[in-house]
C-alpha cells in the first residue's frame, strides 16, 4: 500500500523536552516524599501526564484525592520548563519539509496537552507545518493505546498502513504500531540498545539520519 502520510511524536522527538517532564514529575512526587529513579521515570515515558500520575500514585500508594491537582501542577511546571529551556532536537527543521517534498501530508500526534503543543510550535517555528494535528489529553486512553495515531491518519484520510509514524518513546512505538503504521524508533541516547526497540521498523540516532534511502523502504 503506497504511503500517503507522516506522522510525529512532539516531547523527546521534535524538542528535548523530556528531561523538562522529568523534572516536572519528579518535582510534583517529591512534594509526596517520592523519590523516581531514572529507570522508574523511562518505564512510563509516552503515558498522558493523567495516567503517569495515575500509575505512580498507585505504585506508591499515594492518595487517588491529590491526583487532579498533581496532574495541574506537572503541566504548569512543565509547559514553563519547556517554554523557557526547550531546545529543539537536530533535523526537527529539515524533517517535514523532506517529507512533503515526497507528496506525504504531514501530522501530529501527542500525549501532550494543546496547551503545550501551542508552546512548542511556536518555539520551533513549525506553527503552519502539520495538516493535522491530534492529542490524547481528552481521550479515554492515551499512547501505548492507538486511537491518537488513528484520529491523526483519520484527518489526513489515510489508513494506518498508509503512514509512517516518528517516535522516541516505548509506549509510543507500541501506539503507532497498534495502528498499523511503520514506526521509525529515535530513542534517548542512553536507551539505544535496550532490545524493547525490535518492534519498530527502524531504528536511527536522529531525525537528521533518515534520508532517501531511508524512505525508499517504506515507499
Amino acid at each position: 500500500m503506497k504511503l500517503k502520510a507522516a506522522i510525529f511524536d512532539m516531547d523527546g522527538l521534535l524538542i528535548d523536552s523530556e528531561p523538562l517532564w522529568q523534572e516536572a514529575g519528579s518535582e510534583t512526587l517529591h512534594e509526596f516524599g517520592i523519590n523516581l529513579t531514572t529507570e522508574q521515570y523511562h518505564s512510563s515515558t509516552g503515558l498522558r501526564t493523567e495516567e503517569w500520575i495515575q500509575h505512580w500514585f498507585h505504585y506508591f500508594n499515594i492518595p487517588t484525592q491529590h491526583a487532579v491537582q498533581a496532574v495541574e501542577t506537572i503541566i504548569q511546571k512543565a509547559v514553563s520548563k519547556i517554554d523557557a529551556n526547550g531546545i529543539p532536537f537536530s533535523g526537527s527543521d529539515s524533517i517535514i519539509p523532506f517529507m512533503r517534498s515526497f507528496g506525504l501530508k504531514i501530522g501530529l500526534a501527542t500525549s501532550s496537552p494543546l496547551s503545550l503543543v501551542e508552546v512548542v510550535l511556536r518555539k520551533l517555528k513549525l506553527e503552519n507545518s502539520f495538516d493535522a494535528i491530534t492529542s490524547a489529553e481528552k481521550l479515554p486512553f492515551g499512547k501505548p493505546h492507538p486511537q491518537v495515531y488513528l484520529n491523526c491518519a483519520n484527518e489526513l484520510n489515510a489508513a494506518g498502513m498508509e503512514c509512517i509514524a516518528f517516535e522516541d518513546s516505548f509506549n509510543g512505538m507500541i501506539a503507532a504500531k497498534a495502528a498499523r503504521m511503520k514506526c521509525v524508533i529515535i530513542p534517548a541516547v542512553a536507551d539505544y540498545n535496550h532490545p524493547k526497540w525490535n518492534a519498530a521498523d527502524l531504528k536511527l540516532q536522529s531525525l537528521t539520519a533518515f534520508d532517501e534511502e531511508q524512505l525508499k523502504l517504506f515507499l
